[in-house]
């Protein structure tokens, strides 16, 4: 082989190593709560908000909840600081992306999912 294409392999290798680890990066893995509980990381995780629990406050925009994990087998205190997304209470799953402090999952970004207006109503139209 050439030294120069020595040289280009090489390059090509140096990169797609940095664009693999930049990528990497940048993943949020999806746990479960009690390993979202003991990893320092930033993680995922997804439930449905446990009723009468949401408290959010105006002044500092905080949203204080508890998320129930979808098999129902734990729940978890969730603080998020931002703009209270619309229609939350109806939200039919919330993703939470943030962190566990020790005593709540300090999330960064939420996700909520609310029933479609487009879903099926269970009436039957005939045209």
């Amino acid at each position: 082989m050439k030294r120069t294409h020595l040289f280009a392999l090489a390059g090509i290798v140096v990169f797609a190593a940095l664009g693999f680890w930049s990528f990497r990066k940048t993943l949020t893995p999806y746990v479960p709560f009690e390993q979202a509980m003991r990893s320092p990381a930033v993680v995922q995780v997804a439930g449905t908000l446990v009723e009468n629990t949401s408290a959010y406050t105006e002044t500092d925009r905080t949203l204080r909840f508890t998320l129930r994990q979808k098999d129902g087998t734990a729940i978890m205190p969730v603080t998020y600081n931002g703009v209270k997304p619309s229609n939350f209470e109806e939200a039919t799953s919330i993703v939470a992306i943030g962190a566990w402090d020790g005593t709540a999952f300090h999330a960064r970004q939420l996700l909520v999912k609310c029933p479609s207006k487009y879903q099926d109503s269970g009436t039957e139209r005939t045209y």
